[in-house]
């Protein structure tokens, strides 16, 4: 199993999305569910994979998808730091 730290190493960031989407029997009411995953960009292959599995198996419609990607680490700005702290 990959740890977070790797994948943010690998260049995988943390992809957040809404999916709004309406219940068969209130189509005029929107419900928001959120999604979050570490997903690569700019193809987000695990985002699209979640939405052709949702419009697959879920009975309700998606009405939009509106969804933001940050890098949290990339493979140049990790240092290592060595250093002591003395409190007292």
């Amino acid at each position: 199993m990959t740890t977070e730290i790797e994948l943010m190493l690998k260049g995988y960031g943390l992809t957040t999305a809404e999916f709004y989407y309406s219940m068969p029997d209130y189509k005029n009411v929107l419900n928001v569910f959120i999604w979050q995953l570490h997903d690569l960009a700019p193809d987000h292959p695990k985002l699209f994979e979640f939405i052709e599995f949702w419009r697959e198996n879920i009975n309700g419609p998606l009405h939009s998808v509106r969804f933001t990607h940050r890098k949290l680490i990339a493979p140049g700005e990790r240092r290592q730091q060595v250093g002591e702290f003395r409190l007292h």
